[in-house]
């Protein structure tokens, strides 16, 4: 059996259903900010972009409503993280530094064949600074004739297995 309405109580139900989805529609995003949010659809949700701190966050909706939550930023524990290796790498020179053997505590070594000291090392290239001077040694006359060899053996070898893999794909004949 139909149930018969009055225009008043229709467009009141009508009214309601609009302000019920104006709610809606206003709970499907989440608000921008007056521009200082970014925001990228991704997957299920958004990530928003904090334009005035640049932290980054992901927002998702949920029976409770849209709920954003910080994105781990990397930058920043790698920054950290370089940071307490400097510290220690300078407290590590400085330790260095004040252990260094003075002139005084080598005339008190023993004198032994056994306690050499090692060869200094030659001196390094004066070089203009900030310029760097990488040497390669060039192999030598035997070295490139070894290496010749080998190739051509490599080589041979190849051209062999590739005609035993053309026999065997013909039956025997070349």
């Amino acid at each position: 059996m139909p149930i018969a309405m009055s225009s008043s109580k229709l467009s009141i139900a009508i009214a309601a259903i609009l302000i019920t989805s104006g709610t809606a529609l206003a709970q499907t995003a989440p608000d921008t900010e007056n521009g200082r949010y970014a925001l990228s659809p991704a997957g299920d949700g958004f990530l928003r972009l904090d334009t005035r701190t640049g932290a980054v966050s992901t927002c998702t909706n949920s029976s409770a409503g849209w709920a954003c939550y910080m994105v781990p930023d990397e930058r920043a524990a790698l920054d950290a993280e370089i940071g307490r290796l400097q510290a220690d790498n300078d407290k590590l020179k400085g330790e260095l530094a004040a252990r260094a053997p003075s002139a005084k505590t080598d005339e008190a070594l023993p004198k032994s064949d056994q306690l050499k000291k090692p060869e200094p090392k030659p001196p390094e290239p004066k070089v203009a600074e900030g310029e760097r001077k990488i040497e390669i040694p060039l192999p030598s006359d035997r070295d490139m004739d070894r290496m010749m060899s080998f190739v051509e053996r490599a080589w041979r070898r190849l051209i062999e297995m590739a005609n035993r893999v053309q026999r065997d794909v013909n039956g025997g004949k070349i």
